[in-house]
């Protein structure tokens, strides 16, 4: 059997429902057409090479196919042989792997995927996903809220137990790591480990609600397990990883130690703007928010709707996608942060439901009155929101509300 890129291009090809459908966007070089641009990606991607070959009869055909082209976009149809079960490595080193450096193509994007049960049935998925809402913290009729002490990095330990503190008894659920804090000597983890949920504990018998505290483990694997475990002895319900930076595998390694802990994780997705940013080049925000389903993550950042400070792709689609059906594999709450505050959350509960987590950092800190002040205008904002009761309306009532609006009134922040 010989082996050709022709052998990769057939627009007559209907993909059968085991095959990974994924779709490109791509740029041919000026020397291909469409078509033996997608006959390279199927080919390069799959088990083809630039130099025809001779396979001989020892050969299993794990061939890709590039079956559609319209306009700049195709579609390229996998065999569920051709990737290890469970290996999420090893799938986006075929689908974005060497692709993405070919000179047959000036740009190609990874747009979308769609993913067959034989691929999806190896993966955990989340261990509890939106149910986080009602299993932790016993709500199921408003988002759960979070934030971040600001400055991100540089606060000692005790003040940010503090700030901790002050947002937890203002009212928020969460409080939570930025993506560049994890053990550095101004705030070491063991410490603010400690120190965050003893003030959790009193912010907890003072309100008497359930409060919570993402601490930041990423790290090498080995670390992170470690730090894992230490959450886990000091009653802490989720870890918190960067799950672009530190890589799916380790992630996938992470979620194994959470399921025998019983915790759920928090994704930050820190740099995935370097696969997704750029329209014709990279890997969409979908398809990583895809892979962060099926490794088994329970929360992640997907955006906030054109209302924040931050650039990015379809959110509400996003969404959608990590609420679907997928063989019945648990769902993903999406997080909604990056230049949130109080007078944002009407117009993003509209665009995207209530089932998420309302996540806001400086639209907290930044309150004219500080933390707690910020924290109350927070979840006063939240709680009008669901009811559709006007924010100037529910203001009246909640003077801390009302300075936030002052401040900040309904406009995005650059």
């Amino acid at each position: 059997m010989g082996l050709t890129y022709e052998d990769f291009l057939d627009l007559s090809y209907e993909p059968r429902d085991s095959d990974l459908v994924c779709r490109f966007r791509i740029d041919p070089a000026d020397d291909q057409t469409m078509e033996s641009a997608a006959s390279r990606v199927a080919s390069e991607s799959s088990n083809g090479t630039w130099a025809a070959l001779d396979t001989g009869e020892d050969f299993t055909d794990m061939g890709a196919t590039a079956f559609a082209i319209d306009g700049d976009e195709i579609g390229v149809a996998y065999p569920p042989g051709l990737f290890e079960p469970g290996n999420m490595p090893q799938i986006l080193s075929c689908i974005a792997g060497n692709i993405m450096g070919m000179k047959a193509v000036d740009t190609i994007r990874l747009l979308d995927c769609e993913w067959p049960r034989e691929v999806v049935e190896g993966f955990t998925g989340p261990g509890f996903g939106s149910s986080v809402r009602e299993e932790i913290f016993g709500v199921e009729d408003r988002p759960i809220t979070a934030t971040v002490p600001k400055p991100k990095v540089g606060l000692s330990t005790k003040r940010h137990a503090e700030v901790g503190y002050e947002a937890w008894i203002g009212g928020l659920d969460l409080l939570k790591d930025d993506e560049n804090l994890t053990d550095q000597s101004f705030n070491p983890f063991a410490d603010r480990l400690a120190e965050s949920f003893d003030a959790r504990d009193r912010a907890q018998e003072e309100t008497g609600e359930v409060k919570s505290y993402l601490i930041n483990v990423t790290a090498d694997t080995q670390t992170m397990l470690e730090r894992t475990d230490m959450v886990a002895e000091a009653g802490g319900e989720y870890v918190m990883v960067d799950v672009v930076t530190t890589g799916w595998g380790a992630v996938q390694t992470v979620r194994d130690r959470c399921e025998e802990l019983g915790l759920a994780i928090h994704a930050h997705r820190a740099m995935h703007a370097a696969f997704d940013r750029l329209p014709h080049h990279g890997v969409s925000m979908r398809v990583l928010a895809q892979i962060s389903r099926l490794v088994g993550v329970d929360q992640l950042h997907t955006g906030t709707a054109g209302l924040g400070k931050l650039a990015n792709e379809d959110t509400v689609g996003i969404n959608d996608w990590l609420r679907s059906d997928l063989y019945g594999m648990r769902d993903v709450l999406p997080v909604a942060s990056g230049g949130l505050h109080p007078g944002l959350v009407p117009k993003l509960l509209e665009a995207t439901g209530p089932n998420i987590c309302v996540q806001a950092g400086g639209g907290v800190h930044g309150h004219p009155e500080g933390t707690e002040a910020g924290a109350r205008a927070l979840r006063a904002a939240v709680e009008a929101a669901v009811l559709d009761e006007p924010l100037e309306v529910r203001a009246q009532e909640s003077p801390e509300l009302g300075a936030a609006l002052e401040k900040w009134g309904t406009e995005t922040p650059r």
